[in-house]
């Protein structure tokens, strides 16, 4: 979805990295090698790029400037309209999935607005109205309190328990790092993900995804941009 975008905007001088948070390495690969990018396109087991920026769900975007400073911190970021908004959705699915599939057609998300806040940075650099100083930057960068910070070494650790083969340790310290940080979306579909392909309900976990979007509400699935 990205590679469009970047051609374009690459001869300004805009680089894309994208980077996969998946402790499934070679699912992650399969995603990336059916559709080669020419952009950087890496793959991080243990959500080290959650923990240091604060990413707590995907798609989210960052800019870094030449200089390698933060002018926007983790935020909604879509290239485009979803295709699955339009489409219609296919007979003969599953219960579950078709009530998915319902689900995420609710979700907000606002990709005309990005890109377009995002050109006018390509074009204008540090003029740009949507490049923030670095006062802003921290006072829009999430808080780490010491709940989350525990989730995150849960998560880590489940990580490498997992990574073993033990299921069952794992699968306990990522409950911890859900029940620390319930709003880190990234931790619990890497759980779910791994416990069911669809992201369903298992005795492994409480939530699953769709039974936790309908709890939060669609709507809230992604914050609004604040540009």
């Amino acid at each position: 979805m990205w590679q469009e975008l970047r051609n374009e905007l690459h001869p300004k001088g805009l680089e894309i990295v994208t980077i996969g948070l998946d402790a499934n390495v070679e699912a992650a690969r399969d995603v990336i090698s059916t559709n080669p990018p020419e952009h950087p396109s890496l793959i991080d087991q243990q959500h080290v790029l959650g923990a240091l920026f604060g990413v707590v769900n995907v798609p989210s975007g960052i800019w870094i400037d030449e200089q390698g400073m933060i002018v926007r911190p983790p935020e909604p970021a879509f290239p485009k309209p979803s295709p699955l908004l339009d489409a219609p959705i296919p007979e003969g699915l599953p219960d579950m999935v078709r009530e998915m599939l319902q689900e995420a057609k609710k979700i907000k998300a606002e990709p005309e607005l990005y890109v377009s806040a995002l050109r006018d940075w390509v074009e204008r650099g540090s003029e740009s109205a949507y490049a923030l100083p670095p006062d802003e930057v921290i006072e829009r960068s999430r808080p780490r309190p010491i709940e989350e910070a525990t989730a995150a070494a849960h998560f880590e650790l489940g990580e490498h328990l997992h990574a073993q083969g033990n299921v069952e340790r794992a699968a306990h310290h990522w409950r911890e790092a859900h029940r620390l940080h319930p709003e880190n979306w990234t931790y619990k579909r890497q759980a779910w993900s791994l416990a069911d392909p669809v992201q369903g309900p298992t005795d492994l976990y409480e939530g699953s995804w769709l039974g936790d979007v309908r709890k939060t509400g669609a709507e809230n699935y992604y914050p609004p941009l604040d540009m």
